[in-house]
């Protein structure tokens, strides 16, 4: 991507560059009323793919996009806030006025259908990505190299939108081309289709990425992991197995990421969340102006608590799922008292301060994960003392006792324990475990009422946009919408 070492003038250069570019490339997708060749000096959907620099750029802006926006919003980056107050993970402040964040946390979406915006974000960044791959497939004036990453990265991106697209909405369209004509008419495809076009554009992307980190050129190793490369692929790959039940491949991957020591360890609890921390696989740079991460700007709570502008903390369920003495309470969670009360709020990203020093990165996929989703895997092949082993090793390093159990249910309880409290309001995971392992009834018929708002299974799934159903006559609502 850009190098921090001169923060403002490249970043700011990369993402004016990219933002440029998607004006075109949005302005390009509608009917053209007017023809008129453009300037040879000038960037234009044609030529965006004829120069290294600026092909970069179209998917550096899917990147950029993702980290500035406030995770309040309607964007990737708010995944895992959202589904953390419609789950069981944040509490919302009581005098929150944002009615959206109110319906998501009383799971009473069907009011508020024309503003669910996660699914016409999500699909801009599938139509750059689309076109991308359309582009790149054509274009025979970029450097080799850089070709086949951006292709890797496009492929990845697509399967990186469906994989939330098709786990919060459940049959979804299925777009693989920039054509709007045949996108606007397209029906819901099967669950199981998504899934197949996930794990074939994961198996291209991990053949075409980097095997290390890139820089800006695409053609240097770089110390930053904030471009996806091989591993990343294979890290989304383990997990998509492992959502479709895919015991063995899921195993196979994660063991490829956690085998690879010279580029990945874990950390200390304290260094996880850190900009290029060694147990960081893809992480997002921040490109906002003078700030860190836009975790720690929403979930890090002032000494005057909770307000309207900083309206979440965490539930009393996520805090009562920690056992005695793990470290993860301590150091990843910390509070504000206010009149005696005290308020429990995210403390992974540390630095929420306007002007700090640069010194954490959002992070999408770490080793953490990888090592919870091979126990999994080798728990449902019956191999108990591998299963046992990885998950003690997450275990230790939150100091508890390692894990004596020998039974396939009794060890999968454990991990699925496990992945509460080491994965708590990252990316969505609570959300759809809970989901994945049919538990979200019967956590939800207790925890919904007490959120002010009642419980239907068929909330599981997020409502599709009414204003996409008006206009898309082959597209069907969500059963309870």
């Amino acid at each position: 991507m850009y190098s921090m070492l001169n923060p403002i003038n490249k970043a700011t250069f990369l993402f004016l560059l990219s933002a440029h570019i998607m004006i075109i490339i949005t302005q390009t997708s509608c009917q053209k009323l007017i023809e008129v060749d453009a300037p040879t000096t000038s960037i234009t959907a044609d030529n965006v793919y004829t120069n290294n620099l600026t092909a970069s750029a179209v998917l550096t802006g899917i990147y950029s996009r993702i980290s500035m926006n406030s995770i309040t919003g309607n964007d990737l980056s708010a995944i895992g806030l959202i589904t953390g107050l419609a789950g069981d993970e944040l509490t919302l402040y009581a005098g929150a006025k944002d009615v959206r964040l109110r319906a998501y946390y009383q799971n009473n979406l069907a009011t508020i259908t024309s503003r669910i915006d996660f699914w016409a974000n999500i699909y801009n960044e599938i139509y750059i990505a689309n076109l991308s791959i359309e582009r790149l497939n054509n274009s025979f004036s970029l450097t080799p190299g850089v070709r086949q990453q951006l292709l890797g990265e496009a492929k990845f991106i697509r399967a990186f939108c469906n994989f939330y697209l098709v786990n919060l909405y459940g049959d979804i369209p299925l777009v693989t081309t920039s054509n709007y004509a045949v996108n606007s008419t397209l029906p819901r495809a099967p669950i199981s289709q998504v899934w197949m076009q996930i794990i074939s554009d994961l198996k291209d992307a991990k053949i075409l990425l980097s095997n290390d980190y890139v820089d800006g050129t695409l053609l240097k190793k770089s110390i930053e992991r904030i471009r996806p490369n091989k591993w990343a692929a294979t890290a989304l790959l383990a997990r998509s197995y492992l959502y479709t039940n895919d015991w063995v491949n899921a195993e196979i991957e994660s063991t490829e990421i956690i085998n690879n020591t010279t580029l990945y360890n874990l950390d200390s609890l304290n260094n996880t969340f850190l900009m290029n921390s060694r147990e960081a696989i893809w992480q997002l740079q921040p490109v906002n102006f003078a700030s860190n991460t836009e975790d720690a700007k929403v979930y890090i709570l002032p000494r005057s608590g909770p307000s309207s502008s900083r309206p979440v903390y965490l539930s009393p369920q996520l805090l009562n799922s920690f056992e005695a003495n793990d470290r993860r309470k301590t150091l990843w969670i910390d509070s504000v008292l206010i009149t005696g009360m005290p308020y429990h709020f995210v403390f992974k990203y540390k630095s929420g301060a306007l002007n700090a020093p640069l010194t954490e990165y959002n992070t999408i996929f770490r080793l953490g994960e990888q090592y919870l989703i091979r126990a999994e895997a080798r728990a449902q092949q019956n191999k108990i003392a591998g299963s046992r082993a990885d998950l003690n090793i997450i275990r230790i390093r939150a100091w508890l006792d390692e894990s004596k159990l020998n039974q396939k249910s009794a060890l999968l309880s454990s991990i699925y324990h496990e992945r509460q409290v080491e994965l708590f309001t990252e990316w969505g995971h609570r959300w759809l475990d809970m989901k994945r392992i049919h538990i979200v009834d019967t956590v939800m018929r207790n925890v919904t009422p007490l959120k002010g708002g009642s419980w239907n299974l068929n909330w599981e799934l997020f409502p599709i946009p009414s204003n996409d159903i008006l206009t898309n006559g082959n597209l069907s609502q969500n059963t309870g919408y």
